[in-house]
């Protein structure tokens, strides 16, 4: 881990049972699950991101996705936000044979 955490101290268990090792005990998985669900501060030199969806569809808010602008260029990055909704967007192709008609 590189988020300058202080990680919970999980001593050795006694050989009987002892009211107040499990309470610290119980208290180190506290600490250490919060620790873990707090995504912390990041700061990068270089990010690579792959595989990004085009679309924020199932995104939890902060996700990051590929935006595709009108003329259908991509290349830029969005993040998501929980009023604005970018959907990937339709297309539909279609094509008409001929018809005769005689009277």
């Amino acid at each position: 881990m590189s988020r300058n955490l202080n990680k919970p101290f999980f001593a050795n268990p006694p050989a009987e049972y002892d009211q107040s090792y499990m309470a610290d005990l119980i208290r180190s998985f506290a600490i250490y699950l919060e620790q873990m669900q707090n995504p912390g501060e990041g700061r990068h030199t270089r990010l690579v991101l792959t595989d990004l969806p085009l679309s924020d569809q199932g995104l939890e808010v902060g996700g990051l996705f590929q935006y595709r602008d009108a003329a259908g260029l991509m290349g830029v990055v969005r993040i998501t936000v929980a009023d604005q909704p970018n959907l990937l967007g339709t297309s539909a192709t279609g094509a008409v044979g001929s018809v005769t008609v005689t009277t």
